[in-house]
């Protein structure tokens, strides 16, 4: 079946982009080897402060209140009272609580993220399906990769709910600070919400380039202002310096063991972003995020929550705000403005990481092909999904009017987080051992202690499932479904045409005996099974009874690399008189663009004119079958998910004037 049908089957060998590349290896300390070399090693790191670390740098908002909170209630979504109540808050809650923030950050960020996880790149890149990619390759086709698949669909499903939550929680939370400006303002707070949110969605379709280059600017004043009001307060009480001792956070567990497990549900929320730390590598490269990192954002986010922690030891009125309080009543509305468009910025990040992460599945072969816009002219990875987009925007406001506040949000955050981390840390041990071929126990003793720290985390938020945790819960059983009946039906499709098609060799033979009226020009005839005869050639040799002077049989292959050199994006080889195979070769970071693809071809010599070139497509109309293997419902289905998705003429970017489509149904 061709990449023109509807859906795209790939040949066998790659249905799950199993082949490697010859691609060299880029350098991720200065770049990923895609023009991040010319810029200078600064700018990165000022770059990396506005998109990697947007999503954990306004997690002190929230972080803190609500494990305080949790803490001294005890109850799922129950706070400790108001601030009319409250007289005291326990030290060792506040010392105890600091201390398990403080070393979550280092376990789970400084070190699984920050040093291990960045180092296991594809070619510069990382991300959850960027883990799937090396550890298929390390598992080795022979052995199979489904339950390899599997879990990075898993992975995949459970960071769109970070992508929904996220903007969420991040933009409510900086908004209900307005209430602490004036209390008139308490109604309005969902309304102002949702109003930036979507005015945040309706510009993606405009790129952003334009605002993008403020980002890292506005990050660092807002990591200078986090350190600068958490220093300031420090000196309420000093003795919040103590919780740089581990051994506080084990007391906490020890001496409130019945709120043990809410309170490490909640401390989760200090390290939400964490993964967009590896997501984001190929953006910056690994020497810019490390950097920026160590020197500006871990130190930043310690010193606020230590201010946090030394405001309501002084003053235990404070904790149902205590980040805004932070501030002197006169610059509280300043503060408010700027944690806002801190969580613009937040929201934004999360937001073209969906994008990128739904590209990856598409060329993967686990999503159908959706429209993909390039907004930049320079920048390949900047990109726009119109569908992508809606959807997200629908469901962000659906948990705005739904949990109307970001302390509800908080009970359906750390699901998604740590179950999207806790699949990373699967994926690594599978990489490091197989891949990096350490031992098993080396790979044990090195991950396993971070892997038993997420499925902790991830327990603990379970916890929380009936409160909000069943949102991402749902979520990602919804898209591990759709992923699923795309690959499942796809195969399916694609074992029941190949029953039905002629060999390309054995046509070939029987036209050169009977050879056709020939007409002048260059047919492309696409097919992702080059070993049999396109649909489309068929047909036009049924219909119209004519060959044309030059004809290409080509296959888009998509590899388990991010980038494809263009030297070696195009390999084409005769096969007849008349008659080429040529491949187009995408790693799962690129978008096909056949028409540039193949204007390489002329510097090996193959010469054609696009403007005289026809495009030769098969669109195959699908019929649900009794006897196809799946359910009825998954059926039907994946038959909608066919429909639904973008036309190869759009996904493949060929001029619309040059493309003949010839339509077949098939049953599935």
């Amino acid at each position: 079946m061709a990449p023109g049908d509807q859906p795209i089957p790939p040949a066998d060998d790659q249905r799950f982009g199993l082949n490697g590349s010859s691609s060299p290896q880029a350098d991720p300390a200065h770049g990923n080897g895609h023009g991040h070399a010319k810029s200078s090693f600064a700018a990165l790191t000022l770059g990396a402060l506005g998109v990697v670390y947007g999503d954990i740098g306004t997690s002190p908002l929230y972080a803190l209140r609500e494990t305080i909170n949790a803490a001294m209630s005890g109850t799922i979504g129950s706070h400790g009272g108001s601030a009319t109540i409250i007289r005291e808050v326990p030290r060792d809650i506040v010392i105890g609580v600091l201390s398990l923030i403080l070393w979550s950050l280092v376990f789970v960020v400084t070190v699984k993220y920050v040093i291990i996880l960045l180092r296991a790149d594809n070619n510069g890149e990382g991300g959850t399906l960027t883990l799937v990619a090396l550890a298929q390759r390390a598992v080795g086709k022979a052995k199979g990769t489904g339950w390899v698949l599997a879990l990075g669909m898993l992975g995949a499903a459970l960071f769109y709910g970070d992508a929904v939550i996220t903007p969420a929680i991040s933009v409510l939370s900086a908004v209900e600070g307005l209430k602490l400006v004036t209390p008139a303002f308490e109604p309005y707070v969902v309304y102002i919400a949702s109003g930036i949110l979507i005015g945040l969605f309706a510009v993606q379709s405009s790129g952003t380039q334009s605002v993008a280059k403020w980002f890292g600017p506005i990050m660092g004043i807002w990591f200078l202002t986090l350190a600068g009001l958490g220093i300031y307060h420090i000196q309420d009480d000093v003795g919040v310096f103590a919780s740089i001792n581990p051994l506080y956070g084990i007391m906490f567990f020890v001496n409130h063991p019945g709120v043990s497990l809410v309170v490490l549900g909640t401390v989760c929320l200090a390290v939400t972003g964490a993964e967009a730390l590896y997501a984001d590598m190929g953006h910056f490269g690994r020497g810019p995020i490390q950097s920026a990192w160590f020197f500006m954002v871990f130190p930043a986010l310690w010193l606020n929550y230590l201010g946090q922690g030394a405001l309501i030891l002084h003053d235990p009125t404070t904790i149902d705000n205590p980040f805004y309080k932070l501030a002197p009543e006169s610059l509280i509305l300043p503060l408010v403005i700027l944690a806002t468009i801190a969580t613009i910025i937040a929201s934004q990040a999360v937001i073209t990481g969906a994008f990128s992460l739904t590209r990856q599945a598409i060329q993967l072969g686990i999503l159908p092909r959706m429209e993909v816009r390039h907004t930049s002219e320079h920048t390949s990875g900047q990109i726009y999904m119109p569908r992508v987009n809606w959807i997200l925007l629908v469901v962000v406001l659906a948990l705005v009017w739904s949990f109307r506040s970001s302390s509800g949000l908080a009970n359906a955050y750390g699901i998604s987080v740590f179950g999207a981390m806790t699949v990373d840390a699967i994926l690594a041990f599978i990489v490091i051992w197989k891949g990096w071929r350490w031992s098993l126990l080396a790979t044990s003793a090195l991950i396993v202690p971070f892997l038993a720290i997420d499925v902790a985390f991830f327990s603990a938020n379970m916890l929380k499932l009936l409160h909000g945790g069943f949102v991402p819960v749902l979520l990602a059983a919804v898209l591990v479904t759709l992923m699923a009946t795309w690959i499942r039906g796809s195969g399916i499709l694609f074992e029941k045409t190949r029953k039905a098609d002629v060999p390309l060799l054995e046509l070939l033979d029987m036209l050169a005996k009977s050879p056709p009226h020939k007409v002048k020009g260059t047919a492309v005839f696409l097919t992702g099974d080059p070993i049999v005869a396109p649909a489309a050639l068929l047909h036009n040799l049924k219909h119209n009874k004519v060959l044309h002077e030059k004809n290409a049989i080509l296959t888009v292959r998509s590899l388990d690399v991010p980038r494809i050199p263009e030297d070696e994006r195009v390999r084409i080889a005769p096969i007849v008189d008349g008659f080429w195979k040529i491949e187009l070769r995408y790693g799962y970071m690129e978008s096909p663009n056949i028409p540039r693809g193949l204007t390489i071809l002329r510097k090996q010599g193959f010469k054609f004119d696009i403007m005289s070139t026809s495009f030769f497509l098969s669109r195959r109309s699908i019929k649900p079958s009794a006897n196809s293997g799946m359910p009825l419902w998954q059926d039907k289905l994946f038959i909608s998910m066919a429909r639904s998705a973008t036309d190869a003429t759009s996904y493949f970017q060929i001029p619309t004037g040059r493309v003949v489509e010839v339509g077949t149904q098939v049953s599935v």
